[in-house]
Parts: C-alpha cells; sequence; structure tokens
C-alpha cells in the first residue's frame, strides 16, 4: 500500500448474499491488481508523495443505471480549495466515466467485465486560473458477476475395448465459462446424468473411466452417455450446460467359432485339378471378421489328398491337393477340429464330420510318360525307332488308337501298337532334332490326349570334308621350301574329324606336307616366279576326314602370283585362273543344250526362207496351187459322179483338143460349188478358175476340190510340182494303152512329150 494521505471513499453499500462473496473474492483480487500496477508505475516513474484521498474505484459489471448514472466512488486532494475543479483523462474518461466539481464519479453505461475488465484514468485538480494543481493516476475495477454459463466447445466421442478393466480411462470432456477464472463463477463441476451405471466421471477434470469390466460387444457395441458442467462449484446457484458422448465398443476375440453342422458330405468328380476347392464349411463366429482366427486340423492320413483353408469369411475351404480316382477309391471320410490361437489354453474346440463322395467321369487315355525321347541314325529309314503307350484309366477299358497330328512329318505310328518309324530318310545336317505330337484316342469315338516325342538324329560320317582357306599367293622372291600357306578343312558332320591332306596330282612347282594336326601345309618347291609369266598355277588338295567310314574331297587351289616386300606382304597379284573340272553327265548335258538350241536356229532359218519363197513366186508368176482327187479308181469310166465321161469322148473324136474358139472342154466339166466365203481368197480363186476355164491349153481335170491358197504364213512348204521340171520325169504315160480300153484316153490325153505339159502349166 501506497503511503499517501488518502481516504477510501466506496460506492453504495452492496449486500444480498452471493453477490457479497463475489465482490468480496473481487476486492481481494483487485485489489492485488491495483498494488501490482502502483509498483509498475513507481518502477517507472519516481514521483513525489500526493496527497490524494482515494483508493480503487469498484463497480459491478452487468450493474444497471438508474437515471442514467451510478456512482462508483469519489476522488479527492488535500491540495484541493472550494474553487477547485476536478478533470478526468483516460480510458472512458467522459464517455462512460465522469467526474463532478466536488470529485464525485459517475458511471453512465453498464460494464461487462468479459468485455473490459478495468479502466485506467489520471485524476486532475485545476485552481480557477485553470492551473493545475496536482494530478494522479487512479483504476476502476469491474467487478464479475456470474453472468455466463459453461459451454461445450465441440462434440466427443470415444471407443473402448469390450472386457476392459475397472477405472480406464475412456475420454476427457472439457467445458468453458466466460467468467472471472479467478473466481467460483467460472469454476465448473462435472456430472453424469446418463450413463453412470457403466461408467464414471472426475467432476473437476471431466475424465470419463469404466465403472464396470463387464463391457460386451456381443450385447451392446455403444452407449450414449449424457455430461453436465456447472458453475460456481457445482452449487445449486450455478448455471450448465449438457453434452452426450458417444463411447463404441470395439470387439475382441472373446469368441469360439463353431460349425454350423456336425456333418457335411461334398461330390469332387475324378477329373478335378490340384488346388481347386471342393466345398466350404460354414462357422458360427460372434466376433467380427477381423477377430476370427480359426486353425483347422485334419487326420495325418488324408494330409496328402485334402486340406482346409480359411475363406474370405474366415470359414473352411476343403480343397484338394492331387488328383482322385473313383477307379481305386470312391468316397472319403474324415473329421476336421477347429481351434482359435487368441483363445486361451483349456478352452473347447469343435469338430465336424466330413464325408466326400468321389463321382465317375469319362477320362482322356494316359500315356505312360510325360514325354518321350528315342534316337535315330540319318540317312536311313527304320521300321521300329520307339514305342509310346497310353491306357484308358475307366472301366471298362477301351481300346486305344495313336496318330502323328502333323501330317507332313517325316516319321510315322502305327495305329494299334504305337511303334513309331521312318517314313523317309532323315538329314541330321539339315534337322538335328525333332519334335512330334501323338495323339492317343479311345476308339472308335471318344476322348483323346496327347504326348510329345523328342527325336533326336545321330550322325553319321556322310558328308565330305571340304577345305577352308581365303586365299594363297606365291611371291616373286620366294626360295625353295618356302612355307606359302597352310591348308585347314571343315566337315558339316558331328563326329570328330582327323583330317589328312595329300597332293591329289603331282606338281612340279608345290608339295603339301601334313602336319598332323588337322593342317597342312603348301611348300615351295622351287622359286623364280615373275608377274611377267603368263602361266596360272594351281594344285589340287585331297582331303579325308578320317571317319567311319571315311569321306574324301578332292579340292583343286589357285595360286596367285605376286610382288611382294621384304615382310611378304604383297602390293601386286596376278590371279590364277582356277581350272575347273566337268564330268560326263555336265558335258552331256551341256551338248544337248546346244543341239537343242542349233535345231530351233534352223527351224526359224527355214520357216523365213519358204515365207520369201511363197512371196517372191506369189508375185511375179501367181502361180496357184490347185489340189485335186483322184479317188476313183474302182469305177473308171463308169462312175460319172464326179465327172462327165462323154465330154472326153467328144473331145477324142472329134478332135476337140486342138485349139479353137470358144469354152474349152475344162469349162464343161462339173465343178463343185465354191464354199469359201467371198473375201480375198474366194475372190482369187475365182479369177484362176476362170482363167482355167479358158485356157484352151490348159489339162483337163476329173473333179475339183479345194484351190489352195497358201499365204504368206503358212510353215508349210507348197506341195505343188509346179516349180519343178518335168524334163527330168520318169512316168510313162503309154503304159495306160495297156490297162484295158478304160485307160486309153487317160494315156492319149497324156502321153505327150513332157516339155509341152510343162509349158502348158504356165
Amino acid at each position: 500500500m501506497r503511503q499517501a494521505a488518502w481516504r477510501q471513499v466506496t460506492g453504495p453499500k452492496l449486500g444480498m448474499g452471493l453477490f457479497a462473496l463475489a465482490l468480496t473474492l473481487s476486492l481481494t483480487v483487485a485489489e492485488n491488481i491495483d498494488q501490482k500496477a502502483a509498483l509498475d508505475a513507481d518502477q517507472v516513474v519516481h514521483r513525489q508523495k500526493r496527497a490524494w484521498e482515494w483508493g480503487t474505484l469498484y463497480i459491478e459489471e452487468e450493474k444497471p443505471v438508474i437515471n442514467t448514472t451510478v456512482k462508483i466512488g469519489k476522488i479527492k486532494s488535500d491540495k484541493s480549495t472550494d474553487t477547485s475543479r476536478y478533470e478526468i483523462v483516460g480510458e472512458g474518461a467522459n464517455k462512460i466515466f465522469k467526474v463532478d466539481e466536488k470529485g464525485d464519479v459517475y458511471a453512465y453505461e453498464r460494464l461487462d467485465r468479459e468485455v473490459k475488465s478495468q479502466y485506467l484514468l489520471t485524476a486532475k485538480v485545476f485552481d480557477l486560473g485553470g492551473k493545475v494543481l496536482d494530478e494522479d493516476k487512479f483504476r476502476i475495477q469491474v467487478i464479475d458477476i456470474n453472468d455466463n454459463s459453461p459451454v461445450f466447445t465441440k462434440s466427443f466421442s470415444a471407443s473402448i475395448e469390450e472386457g476392459s478393466k475397472i477405472g480406464k480411462q475412456v475420454i476427457e470432456v472439457t467445458a468453458t465459462d466466460a467468467d472471472d477464472p479467478t473466481t467460483a463463477n467460472a469454476v465448473l463441476a462435472y456430472t453424469l446424468l446418463e450413463g453412470g451405471d457403466m461408467f464414471n466421471i472426475e467432476s473437476t477434470k471431466g475424465v470419463i473411466t469404466t465403472k464396470s469390466d463387464k463391457l460386451d460387444r456381443e450385447t451392446q457395441s455403444s452407449y450414449v452417455i449424457v455430461v453436465q458442467a456447472q458453475d460456481l462449484r457445482g452449487l445449486k446457484q450455478g448455471t450448465t450446460a449438457t453434452t452426450s458422448v458417444t463411447i463404441t465398443i470395439t470387439d475382441i476375440n472373446d469368441n469360439i467359432a463353431t460349425f454350423t453342422k456336425r456333418s457335411y458330405t461334398f461330390t469332387a468328380k475324378e477329373d478335378m485339378k490340384p488346388r481347386q476347392e471342393i466345398g466350404t464349411m460354414i462357422l458360427v463366429d460372434r466376433d467380427e471378421i477381423q477377430n476370427k482366427d480359426p486353425q483347422f486340423e485334419i487326420p495325418p492320413s488324408f494330409r496328402d489328398i485334402f486340406e482346409i483353408e480359411q475363406s474370405q469369411t474366415k470359414d473352411a475351404n476343403i480343397v484338394l491337393k492331387k488328383g482322385l480316382d473313383y477307379e481305386t477309391k470312391n468316397s472319403y471320410t474324415f473329421s476336421v477340429i477347429i481351434s482359435e490361437n487368441k483363445l486361451k489354453p483349456g478352452d473347447p474346440m469343435t469338430t465336424a464330420q466330413v464325408t466326400i463322395r468321389v463321382i465317375d467321369v469319362d477320362e482322356k487315355p494316359e500315356f505312360s510318360k510325360s514325354v518321350y525321347n528315342f534316337n535315330v541314325t540319318e540317312e536311313d529309314v527304320f521300321d521300329n525307332i520307339g514305342m509310346v503307350s497310353a491306357r484308358d484309366p475307366d472301366t471298362p477299358k477301351k481300346s486305344i488308337g495313336y496318330f502323328i497330328t502333323d501330317s507332313n512329318s517325316p516319321f510315322g505310328i502305327h495305329r494299334k501298337s504305337g511303334i513309331l518309324f521312318t517314313v523317309r530318310k532323315l538329314d541330321r545336317e539339315l534337322v538335328p532334332s525333332y519334335i512330334v505330337q501323338v495323339k492317343a484316342k479311345e476308339e472308335p469315338a471318344g476322348l483323346e490326349s496327347f504326348v510329345y516325342v523328342k527325336i533326336l538324329v545321330i550322325d553319321i560320317n556322310d558328308n565330305e570334308p571340304e577345305l577352308s582357306i581365303d586365299e594363297i599367293y606365291v611371291c616373286e622372291n620366294d626360295m625353295t621350301g618356302k612355307v606359302i600357306g597352310i591348308l585347314v578343312a571343315t566337315d558339316t558332320d558331328d563326329q570328330p574329324s582327323t583330317f589328312s591332306f595329300t597332293l591329289a596330282n603331282p606338281s612340279g612347282n608345290f608339295t603339301v606336307i601334313d602336319n598332323k594336326n588337322n593342317t597342312a601345309s603348301v611348300v615351295l618347291k622351287h622359286g623364280g616366279f615373275s608377274l611377267e609369266d603368263p602361266r596360272d598355277y594351281a594344285i589340287d588338295i585331297g582331303i579325308s576326314d578320317g571317319g567311319t567310314p571315311p569321306r574324301s574331297s578332292v579340292t583343286p587351289l589357285p595360286i596367285k602370283v605376286c610382288r611382294c616386300d621384304n615382310n611378304r606382304r604383297h602390293n601386286h597379284c596376278k590371279a590364277a585362273q582356277l581350272k575347273m573340272g566337268v564330268s560326263v553327265h555336265a558335258l552331256i548335258a551341256i551338248l544337248l543344250c546346244i543341239l537343242t538350241i542349233l535345231v530351233i536356229v534352223i527351224l526359224i532359218v527355214m520357216r523365213k526362207r519358204y515365207r520369201k519363197d511363197s512371196l517372191v513366186t506369189l508375185g511375179k508368176s501367181e502361180i496357184h496351187e490347185q489340189l485335186v482327187t483322184y479317188d476313183e479308181e474302182g469305177g473308171g469310166e463308169m462312175d460319172t459322179n464326179g465327172y462327165d465321161v462323154s465330154i472326153l469322148t467328144l473331145a477324142r473324136h472329134d478332135g476337140s483338143m486342138s485349139a479353137r474358139p470358144g469354152p474349152s472342154v475344162y469349162a464343161v466339166v462339173k465343178r463343185t460349188p465354191p464354199t469359201a466365203c467371198k473375201g480375198d481368197m474366194a475372190v482369187m480363186i475365182d479369177v484362176k478358175k476362170d482363167e482355167a476355164d479358158r485356157d484352151r491349153d490348159g489339162i483337163p481335170y476329173d473333179t475339183l476340190h479345194i484351190y489352195g491358197y497358201e499365204g504368206p504364213e503358212s510353215l508349210a512348204g507348197s506341195l505343188s510340182s509346179l516349180d519343178s521340171s518335168s524334163a527330168g520325169s520318169n512316168l510313162d504315160y503309154d503304159l495306160l494303152n495297156d490297162w484295158g480300153p478304160r485307160f486309153r484316153t487317160l494315156a492319149e490325153l497324156y502321153g505327150v512329150d513332157g516339155s509341152d505339159g510343162s509349158d502348158s502349166s504356165h
């Protein structure tokens, strides 16, 4: 307390129970605050003692303003006189708070401590002249009343495992109160309005704990409790607030899984594949699925055929481990035992009996092996490479037929026995191995299965060794005994080869030395080679592979002549010409080809010649071919179907063969009407025919059948004898006189001089 001559001035007396208590507390706190503020002020401003008569002024919040003002207290300085006046400055001065001339301080507004709990002001005293006689600071403290209720600022929820022990903390709930926290107005007390049978709450901190260890999720999975917060430490006069808290009971594995039935029956086809599911045994467990952990056991004698696995819902799935066979065993019966690891030792286990009936199905043939392997020697045909076999696993058993799926396979198979054979020779160098797919089918019609047969082709020594070398050359300066090249051979056979090299034909310039290590050296017999020498050099290398049987070959090896430096690096070479040998068969084939070409050339030349001759003859003398047919030898002169004999007779007796005007005898001969079309050829025939009719010297024909026109495109030669000379004819038509009277007329007609007949043809 400051050492000042001042007098306590207070407002109206405070009474009425609760407010007096609150005021007392507020005054105590306010005084302490005032003392601290005064000390702080003394530390900052060193001032002399002032003769002010006042203390801290107090006003209750929310105090109603009567007649617009409420007197708070009075300030007075011992330096004041009757004529002095007071003023205040600072927080709320002359607006919320005012002072009259006597120093009485009034409040003009209702105050709220939660908005502002104290106001700092400065009091001044003036004389009549306006001079400041004295000044000092003072405080107006707003006294708290219980005008705010507790508030829960958020909702609350929690969870706890079922079966938890008594006193385990669940959650802490808190509320707030805007009143002065240093007074009972803001001191809260918590109680449970609902849920007190299973939970407790600590009254001052709001911590909720378990009251019972009988929490069971399967009985009740959640609780909603109601919490009340009351100020004034829970006195009846205090204000309250409530909130609800949701507490969820979480699951633990505290229940035993059990089967829904005492026995289960399932069926399984005998062709079911391993790892397939046969059936599911449903379990009952009141726990949630994440807490279900059943373990399954079956008798050891069945564990190699079946196993039990957890399903997604933690039930028991029966899974097949090994294939079933109806003909061997058609039914299985065993027990399944379940337990859970999280249960305490000694908890009961449950057991159920399982019966699995095997259903018979028509099964595919079964091969004795999954893959067959056989060997066969190349370049030969075999009737028995090996045998595949399959059986029908069903009862009764059906016969099996065997087939090769690839129709182009070089192998065949006997349908009944399954013995494989070759249908043609094999060449290991082309295909060293084969994979053949064989089908086994129930006969006459049934299921089928497949198997692969691997056939390895065994090599024999059937290929000749081959010379493998890039080039060999001899230098002009090489001396006798010089090794000019190393010979190496290759063999496409699979057998190991021991090559030996020889010089197949003697050579005066080179020799071959076998090195006995599958190589040979070409050695120079003498030197003295020159690029100007026109001769070419080549040697024949004989190679034997040493196999069984041995194979050998002869390969010509050309040798170039080069100009070399001292390190035997050649810079210019004359290439050797390799003399190729030709076999007799190849030579015959070449000759046949040449002969064929010559024949074709001759035919082309002849064709062109005939075309040219035909064009020349037609252009100069317009000779055409007249084809006639004499086929009336049997009828003679009595046969008048083709001609009129009387015309010939008349001509003979009256000398009509001599030249005379009018149509010739030839003109009256019966003629077959022309059948050719009236084209160029037909016009030509008509013209020539008219010329012949008017030709008195023309040779009469018995029958005119065809006027042939041989154009320039005809490949055949002319059959006419017009161009041939008749001087050399050996025909003696006088012999017709000896044939009888029927041929006497013909003898007279044709028994003339050959030169006349030749002229008449023109």
